[in-house]
C-alpha cells in the first residue's frame, strides 16, 4: 500500500511518504511540504485504502456466495449482486440527482438493491425446496440481465451530469476517495468479515451438503438466509463507493483455496487480505499504465477476471454433470 501511494504521475519517495502518514496519524497535521503532503495524504492515501476494503469486501463476499450454493462460479458479479446494487445507486443518482430517494441515500440503495438481487437469486435457484447450484448460476444471470437493462433504461432518463455520475457505477473507479468515506465502509468491511469467519466451521459443514449438515445439527435454510444478508452487505457497500468492480469475487477466493484449501476458517480471513493486496495493484495499474489518463478498475478486472474465468470452467470437470 504504501508502494502504491509512491508511485504516480508524480513519484514520491517511499521515505517521504512514511513521513507524511505517520505525521498525520499521529496527529501532526499538515507537513512542511504542502504540495506533497496534499498529494500523499488528500489524493493517493484515502484511494489506496479505499482500494483495498473493497477488494477485502469482493473477495470474502465471493468466498462465502460459493461455499452457500456450493459452486465454484459463484461471486457477487455472476449471481447478480453487483448489477442489484448498481441498480439501487444509479435509481437515486438519476431519480433523486445523488442525495436521498424516499429517506435512502446511495449507500443504502445499493445495498437494498443487492438483497434483492440475492433474494430473486434464490427463490428461482431453488428446485423442489433444495438448492441447484447450476439454476442459481443461470438465475444469476438472468437476474443480472435485468437489472442492467433497468440500469440502461435509467440512463436514457439521465441529465449529462446524472450521465457522467452513472458512468463511475459502470466502470468502477476509487479515483475520487476521500477520507470523509472511509469510516462507514471499514466498519462494515472488517465487522462483517469477522463475523463471517467466525461462521467459518459452519460453512465447513455446508460443503458437504444440506442433509449432511442438516444431520450435524446445521439449521441449512437459516444459515443461507444470514449468510445471503451479509454477503449482500459487502457487496453493496463496496459498489456504493467503488461502482462495478467485477471478477474480484471469482478469482480470489479460488487462488486462496489453492494455496490454503478450503478450510473457511484460514480461507476467508486469507481471502481478505489478498482481495486487498489485488485491488491497490489493479488501482495503481489504472493509473499508471496509460499516464497521465485513468483506466477504469471495471476493464483491468474483467481483462483479468474473464480469463480466469474461462479456465475455472474448463479446469471443473464437474460441472458437465450438475
Amino acid at each position: 500500500m504504501m508502494v502504491a501511494v509512491s508511485i504516480g504521475a508524480v513519484t514520491v519517495p517511499l521515505s517521504d511518504v512514511w513521513q507524511i502518514v505517520l505525521h498525520h496519524v499521529s496527529g501532526g497535521g499538515a507537513t512542511e511540504d504542502p504540495a506533497l503532503d496534499q498529494i500523499v495524504w488528500s489524493f493517493r492515501a484515502p484511494r489506496v485504502v479505499l482500494a483495498a476494503l473493497v477488494g477485502a469486501g469482493l473477495a470474502v463476499s465471493g468466498a462465502v456466495l460459493q461455499a452457500v450454493v456450493s459452486n465454484p462460479l459463484a461471486d457477487p458479479t455472476v449471481l447478480g449482486f453487483s448489477s442489484g446494487a448498481s441498480l439501487g445507486a444509479v435509481l437515486v443518482i438519476v431519480m433523486a440527482g445523488g442525495a436521498t430517494l424516499g429517506g435512502l441515500g446511495v449507500s443504502a440503495a445499493a445495498f437494498l438493491g443487492a438483497l434483492a438481487a440475492g433474494v430473486l437469486v434464490f427463490t428461482l435457484g431453488r428446485r423442489r425446496g433444495r438448492m441447484a447450484p447450476t439454476r442459481l448460476v443461470l438465475a444469476g444471470v438472468a437476474i443480472g440481465y435485468v437489472f442492467i437493462s433497468a440500469t440502461s433504461f435509467l440512463q436514457l432518463q439521465a441529465t449529462p451530469n446524472e450521465l457522467r455520475t452513472v458512468m463511475f457505477w459502470m466502470l468502477g473507479s476509487v479515483a475520487g476517495a476521500q477520507w470523509s468515506q472511509l469510516p462507514t465502509i471499514s466498519a462494515v468491511v472488517i465487522s462483517t468479515t469477522i463475523v463471517l469467519s467466525l461462521f467459518g466451521r459452519r460453512l465447513n459443514v455446508l460443503l458437504a451438503g444440506d442433509e449432511s449438515a442438516t444431520a450435524l445439527g446445521v439449521d441449512v435454510n437459516r444459515l443461507r438466509t444470514v449468510l445471503l444478508v451479509l454477503s449482500s452487505l459487502l457487496t453493496g457497500t463496496t459498489i456504493a463507493v467503488a461502482g462495478g468492480v467485477g471478477f474480484v469475487g471469482l478469482m480470489i477466493p479460488h487462488l486462496v483455496r489453492l494455496t490454503v484449501g478450503a478450510d473457511h476458517r484460514k480461507l476467508l480471513p486469507l481471502t481478505a487480505l489478498l482481495g486487498a493486496v489485488y485491488l491497490v495493484v489493479v488501482d495503481l495499474l489504472s493509473r499508471t499504465l496509460d499516464r497521465p489518463n485513468e483506466l477504469p478498475l471495471g476493464i483491468l478486472t474483467a481483462l483479468l477476471g474473464a480469463p480466469f474465468f474461462i479456465w475455472l470452467l474448463r479446469r471443473n470437470k464437474g460441472m458437465d454433470t450438475t
